[in-house]
Parts: C-alpha cells; structure tokens; sequence
C-alpha cells in the first residue's frame, strides 16, 4: 500500500504564519528528503505548485528563512558544454522545535521593546505636566526599532 503523505507539525500553527508562508513551507516539507531535510525544487516549480508568482515565492522564502524555518544557499551548475551557472536554491528544513524558541524570543523582544517604549511615552508625559512650558513632542518616527535576535 503507497502512503501518500507527508508529516507536518502540530507546532507550525502557533507561529503566526500568514497563509503564504504556511502553504510554501508545507510544500518544501512535502519535498523534503527525510533523512537530510533537504530539498531544491526552483521558485517557479514552487510558484506553479502553490498558486503563487516566482516573485511572491521568493519574497515568501525570505520571511520563512527570517523566522527559522528554512536555510537556503545558492547553488551551481555546470553544463556539458559552457560555462558553470546558477542553480535551484537548496533547502534545509530546520528542526520545528528551533523555529518556535525562535519565534518565542522574538515576540519576548518586542514585547519588551513595546514596555520600554511606554515607559518613554510615560516619562515623557510627566515631564510635559512638570514643563508645561518647555513640553517634548515625540511621534511615531521616534519610535526605536526593536532589536534582532
């Protein structure tokens, strides 16, 4: 009997994954070989499979490789006759449990980045109310970004 599936974790919900991301990253899970965790199907391939444009599917393996769910590095190949040229990316799938540490530090980060920026505001606010005066103005450009990890 031929088993047609494929494994997907439980975990892949819990990252805030937009439907693109989610739909691409399931695709490279159905591809991967499952002893490497690897795969190197083309952004068309993928495009063609999904429903999406090569430019939508690249700028989407770009979000997925920020949140750790995939690696990706450039590959080369070489014809018979002629110079070497540029391959399929290849895909390495990281391990589920790497990616929701990930996405857990990072929403840690911002939630501290957004107390931080309240306590600002705060300050800001009772220095006004004790200068009125002299009042500082702050917008939204002042806002400070919040870290990478």
């Amino acid at each position: 009997m031929e088993k047609n599936f494929f494994p997907l974790p439980n975990q892949i919900f819990s990252l805030g994954l937009c439907s693109e991301e989610f739909i691409i990253y399931s695709y490279l899970m159905y591809l991967e070989d499952r002893k490497t965790f690897q795969c190197h199907p083309s952004a068309r391939i993928i495009g063609k499979a999904v429903g999406l444009s090569e430019n939508t599917v690249r700028k989407y393996i770009r979000r997925l490789e920020d949140k750790g769910l995939i690696y990706t590095e450039h590959t080369k190949v070489r014809p018979r006759n002629g110079p070497p040229r540029n391959g399929n990316l290849l895909f390495t799938v990281w391990p589920i449990q790497d990616a929701v540490e990930n996405y857990q530090e990072r929403q840690l980060a911002e939630a501290d980045a957004e107390r931080q920026r309240q306590e600002a505001m705060r300050r800001v606010e009772d220095y006004n109310d004790q200068h009125p005066d002299k009042p500082i103005t702050v917008t939204e450009n002042d806002r400070p970004p919040v870290p990478a990890l």
